[in-house]
């Protein structure tokens, strides 16, 4: 468990940096985005080792009705995530939707992993993405939408999607977590 403590503790440090220590950040200039990258992806490698290895009390399991919910957030979260970079009509109404998909993610498997090391890793990167929500919002009050996108966007967003989600579910059955039940 404390490998993936440590990593979820370089993640969120990680990220919140820039905006805890601005000053700091600024003074780093191009070459600081290398050692956050690394410490990023260390604190990634720490959190699968950890989860992988992590013990602790089970509260509920995965359940056919959980399975279906988690299924159907998870393809919300994968467009969230897309609309994020594609710049979509709902990124126009939406401030945050790569934190919300990482918000809507990490709810999705907490409904079908109801053990310890599940609560430290999807909840502490739900809390992550609330508080960096919040401190973004506070750094940066005013918002400017993205300019509107072309319609073949909002098209091959929701195909990407698709594409995205059938590969982690493929992944997800290689690593022998059967995504379907």
């Amino acid at each position: 468990m404390i490998l993936l403590i440590v990593g979820l503790a370089l993640w969120i440090g990680a990220h919140l940096f820039k905006r805890m220590a601005p000053a700091r950040r600024a003074a780093m200039g191009a070459k600081g985005r290398g050692p956050i990258a690394l410490t990023i992806l260390a604190g990634v490698v720490l959190m699968v080792l950890g989860y992988r290895m992590a013990d602790g009390a089970v509260y509920w399991g995965r359940s056919p009705a959980m399975v279906g919910i988690n299924n159907l957030l998870m393809l919300l979260s994968i467009y969230l995530f897309a609309v994020s970079g594609a710049k979509t009509a709902l990124a126009r109404r939406m401030r945050h939707p790569m934190l919300t998909a990482v918000k809507v993610w990490a709810l999705a498997h907490l409904l079908v992993n109801g053990d310890v090391p599940s609560f430290v890793l999807f909840g502490g990167l739900m809390a992550w993405a609330v508080i960096e929500v919040i401190v973004i919002n506070r750094s940066e009050r005013d918002w400017t939408p993205p300019p509107p996108a072309p319609r073949r966007k909002e098209i091959t967003t929701v195909i990407a999607t698709l594409i995205v989600y059938a590969g982690i579910a493929g992944v997800h059955y290689a690593l022998g977590y059967p995504t379907f039940g």
